[in-house]
């Protein structure tokens, strides 16, 4: 839901003005770079997924596992995650996986110069590529804890930004390409979420695709359950298995006794490896 990244109306203004199959995966011609390491085989999840601030406890994760969502984003990490996860531990990940669930790592890194939120970390041109290194070690570190075994997908999660401003996001690619270098030399898929209006078109609309990530998230709230027909880029970008789409938010749903606000996703992309 919004206020796990920026408040509800924080959001808004920024988003305003700026199956399970394993198979190989590829996503764009970045993803080539990983050929020189042996990687476990990618799985890979394909259905609706929910995200929600604070991972739910386990008999909720318990009462929610029906047809409707088969994945659940949990944000592992970052300094400007927006909730507690009383629940998100190692023991947990691995009892909801024996439920049947897969899940999206998702990590809160550090924010753009340029962007109106009070994050408590963002970069700067000079700091963009050791922090990007140091996130992406920090990541890797808090999935690797929880379970979550190399050859996983990690999300980058970066909120909206002003990305006609040139040095901002020459700095933002700057930090996501580092990001990406470190979670691929410690055997992590590199996975991103962005808007479709300015975090995520700067990934893809950017002509240079090298280390950038080879999964793309994509927030649009069309409530449109697809990753195709409202692709809003090149139809050739981030296929094979290698997108997702936030499609709606704030939404208040029940199962089984259990009340979650949850944003629904549709789902085509590597979710982690645990067990």
């Amino acid at each position: 839901m919004p206020n796990h990244r920026l408040s509800r109306k924080g959001r808004y203004i920024a988003w305003a003005t700026a199956g399970v199959v394993v198979v190989a995966g590829a996503g764009i011609a970045a993803q080539t770079s990983m050929a020189a390491t042996t990687w476990p085989a990618q799985k890979t999840y394909t259905g609706r997924a929910f995200d929600t601030c604070t991972a739910p406890s386990l008999a909720a994760m318990k009462a929610w596992k029906t047809d409707f969502y088969g994945a659940a984003a949990v944000y592992i990490g970052g300094k400007n995650r927006g909730c507690s996860q009383p629940n998100l531990t190692a023991s947990w990940v691995k009892s909801v996986n024996s439920v049947g669930w897969k899940l999206i790592p998702l990590y809160v890194g550090a924010q753009p110069p340029c962007q109106t939120s009070r994050n408590p970390e963002k970069f700067t041109a000079s700091t963009a590529a050791s922090l990007g290194a140091s996130n992406a070690n920090d990541a890797v570190a808090k999935a690797s804890a929880l379970g979550m075994k190399a050859g996983s997908a990690i999300y980058l999660d970066m909120e909206p930004y002003d990305i006609s401003n040139k040095a901002c996001n020459d700095a933002v690619l700057t930090y996501v390409r580092s990001f990406t270098k470190t979670l691929r030399a410690k055997t992590y898929r590199a996975g991103y979420y962005g808007f479709s209006s300015s975090s995520a078109k700067a990934i893809a609309t950017a002509k240079d695709k090298t280390d950038l990530p080879g999964n793309l998230w994509y927030a649009l709230w069309d409530k449109k359950n697809t990753t195709t027909a409202d692709w809003p880029w090149d139809p050739k970008l981030f296929t094979n298995h290698s997108r997702g789409h936030q499609y709606m938010v704030n939404s208040k749903e029940t199962r089984g006794g259990h009340t979650i606000t949850v944003d629904r996703n549709a789902w085509d992309a590597p979710v982690a490896i645990i067990g």
